[in-house]
Order: structure tokens, then C-alpha cells, then sequence
């Protein structure tokens, strides 16, 4: 372990500034007011909505948005797709909306991934929250549903949004490291503030390191309200269901990736959507009842850092998006689209969640500086594909040419248009009050409870990278009281899990209080036991010359027919031929490794074979428990290379048949041999 750093001080007083900042022990804002909450944000009463009066909440939020210029302040690295959403009706009890509501319509989107932490030009295997944000062109305006891979977030109010993201960003004296949570600063907020718990354990399990985009579930995040055609209303939480099914990399697979293919996800998407493997997704609801006291099986359904597990509350299919259409140029969508949570038509409403409360205003006010100004609507991959009459005028960037002689309602002058509708969008009447208060409700106060059920409802492999990503990320903290507060963080969790981190760590674990009447929900678990959509996924076949060429063709001609890709390895590049037939070399040795296949398969003629390269293909696969198959003398090849052939996810055939193929698109089908992790650890 690195010995603490030292800071080291200046032996001369600091020259006198004209700006002042940093001075005084205690925190005030930027006009020097001194202030006795940056935790909560101003509310009418504890459940209350957020108030636009709250001068900390929006001076703390604006500096925030305005720190990164041009770049995103988060979610700089990105990748989007363009696409199509078509609803099945299922949702037509729930909400008016009629993209959502009505069987068959189909609404163009425009859908972006990201990362969280990263700058533009960092890698997309970092251990990091993914955004997945839609936006659908719908004919009532635009609606954008922004959400994470993951249901619940750091913290339970937007006012410490700045705090998370200033701790999880680089150390400012060093910008280093970059793209990553396994430094002092983050460890040290999320230690100190324990509602992270939760979200803490969903990072570092493997959904912080998916195996693509298209492998990836997306979610609300918050409890939205739904307003039905009768004017009845329900809550809801949305949840992006792949229907590629949930998979990941393993760690050292994301480390491998970072450095030989940063472009990891992004060539993925790109590479998928140019083959016709396209991208889709269910988007399902859990419907809740609306009830005054806005909870369900005694969970608050405004709090951010909780989930409903889906065994208490089914998720509910309306409809699927499919990503078809890759982006014509990268700065003019992917980097200029604009979000923004407030982006509803009617049926569709917010809660008082603190933390979209800060959100309806941090995404709008976010674009002024990155995009130049207001009229970043007019930008073509924002633009609606409804009808827009605004009645706003001038301003940065401003490409319209607007007639007429006003811009005020009501007027007349002009016809006294625009006029308002009676078809447009009116909030749902609902009762407002409270004292004003910086304060949480009391059910915000449980932080261990729902982390205890995702660590306990993971199958061994699952819990066993949990343990190696804490150990890994607290090894990087050089302040041993950070560990130690993560540690006791831990403790309230799980025994078990405390006590292995502590023993990577060599620190003694601390007693805690972990919640004992917790039911595991299955679906928390992405290990999978019957095979899968094996669409998008890479075979890669490594030949030499004399090799089987029909048995790669028989290969190749059944994986395309389930959507999946071969692409042939050899020594060199070129052509292989035989017998009449070719096939062309797709990768070298020399240009791949094993990140890029989701299985290694050897063909016949591979026998006598035998090179370093091919050896490090074919064991990193191994440890990374992908399929590995081998046909003919193909099986001499894996056991020269060290391969034990009698380990789970091998599979062996004497000749290419039909019911080889077979065999190994189903094992891709399970994603990985997970009985392999043992006997790798075993060996």
C-alpha cells in the first residue's frame, strides 16, 4: 500500500487575491452567506415538493452545470442509436399518453449510453453507472425518459449532487484517475453518507462492468405518476428489460478492454446495428397504487436509493424499442442531444423525489453553457415532431426567423395567437403544504436494508466479484480511516461480505447490525441457467491453412441465422483456401484478443498449432469462463495451450455437425460457464 501523501505547504504567506474563495472555516455561499444545510434541499414539509425560493440548492446546482465547458459535466462519454418504440397497448389503463398507450403506435427515438464519471475520451469498460437515456418524438412533443442501468442512485437529494460527482471526478491537484471510483475522495463521501450503501453494492457488483449496451437493463430510477384517461393515477417505476438478455465482462476482462479497445461498447452498438443485429428492449412499469402515504410493502416509494423488488410488484411489458439506425454524424446528435427530466406530455407526471425534484432543474439549465444558449431545441436531433409555436424569442444561436410584431399573450395584434389549448398539458391537482424545512422524512433514514437484500438475493460467483471489486477499490484509498468507515459501512450490510473485504484488506472486520428478515429477490441475480438470445454476440474461430473451411462455414451459417457473428483467426492475414471453398481472415493474432468473442472455438487442422499469441487467447478465454469448443485435432491445439478440456463450458466434437453448432450456441447462450470460476481458482 502507497504510504498518505503529504501536503506540502508554502513557507511564504500566499500573495492577496481580489476574488476570494476558500476562506474561513465555515461553508457559506458564493455571496458569503453562511449557510447550515447543504444536505437537504428547501421543502414544503418533509415530503414536500423541492422550492424554486431555495437560493443554495440553485446556486449550487447552476455553478455545477456550468463547470465543464463544452463537455458534459457527467455522461461526457457517450453512444446512441437512433430507433423506434412501439407500445402493445398494456399501458392504456394507466396513462393518456398515447405513445405509451396505444397498441401499435409507433414513436421515433433517439437513444444515448453512457458512462458517468469519465471525460469524452475515456474508456467504456471503467467500472461506472451507465446512462441510458430515450427520447420519443412523440406527436404531443418530446418526452425523455433519462435514467441508469442501475434503479437507485447515490444519494436520496439532488442538492448533494455536485458532492457525489466532485468525489467520484478526478483529484483536482492531479486529475487523476480518470473514469474510476477507486480513489479517497469518493470512498470518502460515500463513507461518510450511508444512503450510498445501496447503490455502492449495485456498482461494484458486475452490473458496473456490462458486456455491452445491448446486454444492459436501463431504469427510471424514480417513482413516476401516471394519469389514465378517467383521470385515475397510479405509480409507477420503468424498467428497460434487453431482450438479449442482463450480461457482463468479468474485471479483468473491463481492465483488458480499457487498454487494447477503449471503444469497447460504442463499436459494439455501431457494429451491431451495421450487421442487422439490432438493439432491443421491453419497457415494462411497476404499477403501485397511489396512495397518500406514497409507499408500498412498507418501502418509500420516494426514495431513490430503493427499489420494489419485482417478486412484490411484477414489471408489466408495454412496449419495445428497437435501435436500428446508427447516428449520421457523432457531434451533431450524439454529442448536441439534450435530455431533460421535465421533457412529459399529458399521463404523464413527476413526484416529490428530492432528487428529480433538482433534476427538473439542473438538465435544462445544464444546456446554456454547453450548448451555447436556449435555443438548443432548434438544434435538428432535438427538434420535436410536433408542431412548435413558443412565442420565445431571440437569444444565442437563434435560426429562425420569426414574423409578426409580438410575442405576448394575449395580444391583438397578431390574431391573438398562439392561443392556449384545451388539449394541453395541466398538472393533476394536488394538496401542497408543510413548514419549510432542509429534512428527509424519517423512512429515508433505513440505508442498510434493501443493500443486504441485493448482496443476499446474488448467486457465489456473484457475491465473489463483490468482494474482489471492494477489495480492489478500497485497496486504492490511501487513507486507512476511509477503509475503515466503508468497513463498518459493510458490517450493517452482510457479516460474511464484511469479513472478506477486511480479510483482502488485512484489517480486522468491525461488528455490525445486518438486517435479518430479509427475502432474496431472484430477479437481482443476472446469472442465467436456460440459454439465451445469442444476437450481437462474436464467435471467433481460429484456422490455419489446411483447416476445416466447411465446418467454419456450417459454423458461420448457423450462428447468423440466431444473429450472432463468426469471424475467423489465423497467424496471418489473407485468404484461406481448400478444397474449392475460402474463407477470409477477419482478425490476427497480432490484432485481437480474447475481449472480443464470447467464444473461442479451435477447427480441425488446428492440431500441430501452437504460438504464444494463441496461448493467451485461449487462457484468457479460459479464465473468463467462455465457451471454448474444438473440433477434430482442434483438441490437441487447447491442450498444448494449457487448456484443461475436462473443465464445464468445453466443448468437444470429433467433426463439425449440426448438433456441434448446436452445442456451442447454446453455451453462448448461457453467457459464460459459471461452473468454471471454481476450478479456474481450484487451478
Amino acid at each position: 500500500m502507497p504510504s498518505k501523501r503529504k501536503q506540502v505547504r508554502p513557507t511564504t504567506a500566499p500573495v492577496a487575491r481580489t476574488a476570494r474563495g476558500a476562506e474561513g472555516d465555515e461553508l457559506t455561499t458564493a455571496h458569503g452567506l453562511r449557510l447550515s444545510d447543504t444536505d437537504h434541499s428547501l421543502k414544503a414539509g418533509p415530503r414536500g415538493p423541492s422550492l424554486l425560493e431555495d437560493f443554495h440548492l440553485r446556486e449550487k446546482i447552476t455553478h455545477f452545470d456550468h463547470e465543464r465547458i463544452p463537455e458534459r459535466v457527467v455522461h461526457a462519454r457517450g453512444a446512441a442509436a437512433h430507433g423506434v418504440f412501439v407500445a402493445n397497448g398494456a399501458a392504456a389503463s394507466v396513462t393518456k399518453a398515447a405513445f405509451l398507450a396505444e397498441a401499435g403506435r409507433e414513436t421515433p427515438v433517439f437513444t444515448r449510453f453512457s458512462t458517468v464519471l469519465g471525460s469524452r475520451g475515456s474508456a467504456d469498460t471503467v467500472r461506472d453507472v451507465r446512462g441510458f437515456a430515450v427520447k420519443f418524438y412523440t406527436a404531443e412533443g418530446n418526452v425523455d425518459l433519462v435514467g441508469n442501468n442501475m434503479p437507485v442512485f447515490f444519494i436520496q437529494d439532488g442538492i448533494k449532487f455536485p458532492d457525489v460527482i466532485h468525489a467520484g471526478k478526478p483529484h483536482p491537484d492531479r486529475e487523476i484517475p480518470q473514469a474510476q471510483s477507486a480513489h479517497d475522495t469518493f470512498w470518502d463521501f460515500v463513507s461518510l453518507h450511508t444512503e450510498a450503501t445501496h447503490h455502492v453494492l449495485w456498482a461494484m457488483s458486475d452490473r458496473g462492468i456490462p458486456r455491452s449496451y445491448r446486454t444492459m437493463e436501463g431504469f427510471g430510477v424514480h417513482t413516476f405518476r401516471l394519469v389514465a384517461a378517467d383521470g385515475a393515477t397510479s405509480l409507477v417505476k420503468f424498467h428497460w428489460k434487453p431482450v438479449a438478455g442482463v450480461h457482463s465482462l468479468v474485471w479483468e476482462e473491463a481492465q483488458l478492454a480499457a487498454g487494447t479497445d477503449p471503444d469497447f461498447h460504442r463499436r459494439d452498438l455501431a457494429d451491431g446495428i451495421d450487421a442487422g443485429a439490432f438493439l432491443e428492449y421491453d419497457l415494462g412499469i411497476q404499477v403501485l397504487p397511489d396512495s397518500a402515504e406514497e409507499t408500498f410493502e412498507g418501502i418509500d416509494l420516494l426514495d431513490p436509493t430503493k427499489i420494489v423488488p419485482e417478486e412484490l410488484a411484477p414489471v408489466q411489458v408495454i412496449g419495445r424499442l428497437t435501435l436500428n439506425r446508427n447516428p449520421d454524424n457523432y457531434f451533431a446528435e450524439t454529442e448536441q442531444v439534450a435530455f431533460h427530466t421535465g421533457n412529459l406530455v399529458p399521463g404523464i407526471e413527476v413526484t416529490n423525489d428530492p432528487l428529480m425534484q433538482a433534476r427538473l432543474f439542473s438538465y435544462l439549465d445544464t444546456q446554456l453553457t454547453r450548448l451555447g444558449g436556449p435555443n438548443f431545441t432548434q438544434l435538428p436531433i432535438n427538434c420535436p415532431h410536433a408542431a412548435v409555436n413558443d412565442n420565445l424569442r431571440d437569444g444565442m444561436h437563434q435560426t429562425l426567423v420569426h414574423k409578426g410584431q409580438v410575442a405576448y399573450l394575449p395580444n391583438g395584434i397578431d390574431g391573438d395567437l398562439p392561443r392556449v389549448s384545451d388539449q394541453g398539458y395541466v398538472h393533476l391537482p394536488r394538496e401542497v403544504e408543510g413548514p419549510k424545512v432542509r429534512a428527509n422524512p424519517v423512512s429515508f433514514e433505513d440505508h442498510f436494508s434493501q443493500a443486504t437484500l441485493f448482496y443476499r438475493s446474488l448467486t457465489e460467483v456473484e457475491r465473489v466479484h463483490l468482494v474482489e471489486a471492494f477489495t480492489f477499490e478500497l485497496g486504492k484509498c490511501y487513507e486507512q480511516p476511509i477503509r475503515e468507515r466503508a468497513l463498518a459501512q459493510l458490517a450493517n450490510v452482510d457479516t460474511d461480505l464484511c469479513a472478506e473485504v477486511a480479510a483482502g484488506l488485512g484489517l480486522k472486520a468491525p461488528k455490525g447490525k445486518p438486517a435479518k428478515d430479509v427475502t432474496p429477490s431472484p430477479a437481482l441475480s443476472i446469472v442465467v441457467t436456460e440459454p439465451g438470445p445469442i444476437t450481437g454476440r462474436v464467435i471467433g474461430v481460429l484456422a490455419v491453412p489446411g483447416s476445416d473451411l466447411t465446418g467454419i462455414a456450417r459454423l458461420r451459417t448457423a450462428a447468423k441465422a440466431r444473429g450472432a457473428v463468426v469471424r475467423v483467426i489465423a497467424p496471418i492475414g489473407g485468404i484461406l483456401s481448400a478444397d474449392g471453398k475460402e474463407e477470409i481472415i477477419e482478425r490476427t493474432l497480432l490484432t485481437t484478443r480474447s475481449i472480443e468473442y464470447d467464444a473461442i472455438v479451435l477447427a480441425d487442422g488446428t492440431g500441430e498449432f501452437k504460438d504464444i499469441k494463441s496461448t493467451v487467447l485461449l487462457q484468457e478465454a479460459f479464465r473468463h469462463c467462455k465457451t471454448i469448443a474444438a473440433w477434430g485435432s482442434g483438441e490437441q491445439a487447447l491442450l498444448a495451450a494449457g487448456v484443461d478440456t475436462t473443465a464445464p463450458g468445453i466443448v468437444l466434437a470429433a467433426k463439425s455437425t449440426k448438433a456441434f453448432t448446436t452445442a456451442v450456441l447454446d453455451a453462448v447462450g448461457l453467457h459464460r460457464a459459471w461452473a468454471r470460476a471454481d476450478h479456474v481458482m481450484q487451478s
